[in-house]
């Protein structure tokens, strides 16, 4: 490891759960990064921060005035700009080792599966039910853990699927396919620094998962209601009846 990537990451190198041998695991490491919007904007800039050698961006969407308001990885000038363009330039103005891979169009289940199976974690961030159900499919087939996180008003949410690991539950076994249909920002509002802490926090579980340090979210359920600023934990099983993972 050369001396200025030592110098970069060295306070992450001096806690003994790293160490040396964990940020080479981080340098080595891929994620994808589904919505680049106000979770996957935090999530993205910490992980490439933190040193994950490849990230994957996955957005269809182009800039918007209103998004500017929490979807930090965004400037007033990328106004009409894919997302993941403004993004790539973002990262790699934060931290040029970082490879940054980009796709702006919409992908099919093979599609899905072929991004899951290329990387060793994947972010949710996206804010409709479809495309998490369809993702969670893709990691459950691939077996590969899902950091999944939303907020909406001034609550927060996140959790991490283990396809495979013991008895992990998916996140369909939290949402059925007739769950009401999620709101979004659009509709109800959103307040900004939300988005930071539950995107940063999508960005913690990712590493810990990455290095298998602590314990990460498997199988609970991270509840934030930023008006008291409480934090709540909800246990939760897999359903022995899910159309996923049963």
């Amino acid at each position: 490891m050369q001396s200025s990537t030592l110098l970069r990451y060295s306070r992450q190198i001096l806690l003994p759960q790293i160490d040396i041998d964990g940020q080479q695991k981080l340098l080595e490491a891929a994620v994808a990064i589904f919505g680049l919007g106000g979770l996957g904007s935090p999530a993205a800039m910490y992980l490439a921060a933190a040193g994950v050698g490849r990230l994957v961006l996955i957005d269809f969407d182009v800039v918007e005035l209103s998004n500017l308001q929490r979807q930090i990885i965004h400037r007033t000038g990328d106004l009409n700009r894919p997302k993941v363009d403004s993004a790539r330039d973002c990262l790699g103005g934060l931290n040029p080792q970082v490879k940054v891979e980009t796709i702006g169009h919409r992908l099919d289940e093979s599609g899905l599966d072929e991004i899951v199976s290329a990387v060793d974690v994947v972010i949710d961030g996206t804010d409709n039910l479809e495309s998490r159900f369809a993702i969670n499919r893709a990691c459950f087939r691939q077996a590969k853990p899902l950091i999944s996180g939303a907020a909406i008003r001034f609550e927060g949410q996140i959790s991490v699927y283990h396809p495979g690991i013991g008895d992990s539950p998916c996140y369909q076994c939290l949402y059925s396919d007739d769950s009401t249909v999620a709101q979004t920002c659009a509709e109800t509002g959103v307040i900004a620094p939300l988005l930071g802490i539950v995107g940063s926090v999508q960005a913690m579980e990712a590493l810990k998962v990455l290095l298998r340090i602590g314990t990460d979210l498997t199988g609970r359920l991270l509840l934030l209601d930023a008006l008291s600023m409480e934090w709540q934990t909800m246990r939760f099983r897999r359903d022995p009846k899910c159309c996923v993972c049963a």
